[in-house]
């Protein structure tokens, strides 16, 4: 049984491209985002003047589809309700700062914005957002998802899953995530180890687990 970070050598990955603009204007970030499109694979991060487009690649995209499994299941089997924005932007022209994460759920304000196509500066941020960053990347995404007012946030590097909980402003790191108290950071570890051998034995495995726990 796997209950340690995962063992990987980042050196040796082609995770994401990245490349970093400064000095760019919100007019001009968002007639990026309208030439890129809304079907293109890059994601764009915008904060005050620095625009970064990363490029995800397949060790990338593993992680990001996994652990969105991950969330599925946990949502599924615990109950809960889910609206999901996958790379959505979220941007807040306010603030000067724009996202498109791996992932982003509302779960807790799912009823909220049921129905409704997204607009920060009336609702609220999404309850959960993913960001798998295995290379390094110039934008601080701690400050810009704090600053979008992000409750939750999960980082991963490919070794380790980050828990980010929205205290006054500011991230504080946790073991466990708020919306999912009852499942510790080794069954995440678990889930990713047993799908790089098998994906549907990895699911399996999960939901047999939150099954067992929920009938104590």
């Amino acid at each position: 049984m796997v209950t340690v970070p995962l063992e990987l050598n980042t050196s040796e990955i082609r995770a994401e491209r990245r490349v970093t603009f400064y000095h760019l204007n919100w007019l001009s970030y968002q007639q990026i985002l309208q030439a890129l499109g809304e079907n293109n694979r890059a994601h764009l991060f915008y904060d005050r003047g620095t625009l970064e487009i990363t490029m995800p690649l397949e060790e990338h995209e593993f992680y990001r589809e996994l652990i969105g499994l991950f969330i599925r299941i946990l949502v599924v089997e615990l109950g809960l309700k889910i609206k999901s924005m996958g790379s959505t932007t979220l941007a807040r022209e306010d603030l000067e700062r724009g996202a498109e994460p791996d992932n982003a759920y509302y779960i807790q304000n799912q009823a909220k914005v049921l129905g409704k196509r997204i607009n920060l500066t009336e609702d609220p941020p999404p309850d959960l957002v993913v960001e798998v960053d295995i290379t390094h990347t110039d934008i601080n995404k701690l400050a810009l998802y704090a600053r979008l007012g992000v409750p939750e946030l999960w980082r991963f590097n490919g070794q380790i899953w980050r828990i980010y909980r929205l205290d006054k402003g500011v991230y504080q790191e946790g073991e466990f995530s708020p919306t999912f108290p009852l499942v510790p950071k080794t069954k995440l570890y678990e889930f990713l180890a047993t799908a790089k051998e098998d994906e549907v034995r990895a699911e399996k495995n999960l939901r047999a687990w939150l099954v067992s726990q929920l009938a104590k």
